[in-house]
């Protein structure tokens, strides 16, 4: 078993998919129209989906907005350079919630940036 992709409900599906490839790096691997019940789905990685682990956007046509909720945690990326990976994230227009650092009572180093809709993206240190 495997990890396929995690979920995310996104009101602007074109702003979503800008962050997503323009600031995190990622690439749209594909994208389907369903015009009888009003949604699109993107599916964006890093890698090809059949070998990795994708971010699924869905937008439903006739809503703008979502309550994140308090149950959300985040999604976690590795970074080969997370102090470099910052600097990128913020020269293409994405906001660093928490800058690069130790995490509290520990060594690994981590950030945080939130995408267009709010959702919190961790950024991890790979370790050697």
């Amino acid at each position: 078993m495997r990890i396929l992709h995690t979920m995310l409900r996104v009101g602007d599906l074109k702003h979503s998919i800008e962050f997503y490839t323009n600031v995190m790096g990622m690439h749209l691997i594909r994208q389907h129209d369903n015009e009888q019940y009003r949604y699109t789905l993107a599916f964006l990685g890093y890698g090809k989906e059949s070998e990795s682990a994708v971010i699924e956007l869905t937008y439903n046509w006739d809503t703008d907005s979502y309550d994140l909720g308090n149950g959300y945690g985040h999604i976690a990326i590795e970074c080969e350079d997370i102090y470099d990976t910052c600097k990128a994230i913020e020269s293409a227009g994405g906001s660093i919630s928490r800058p690069p650092g130790p995490v509290k009572g520990g060594t690994t180093e981590i950030a945080f940036v939130k995408d267009p809709d709010g959702y919190a993206i961790e950024l991890i240190q790979k370790k050697c």
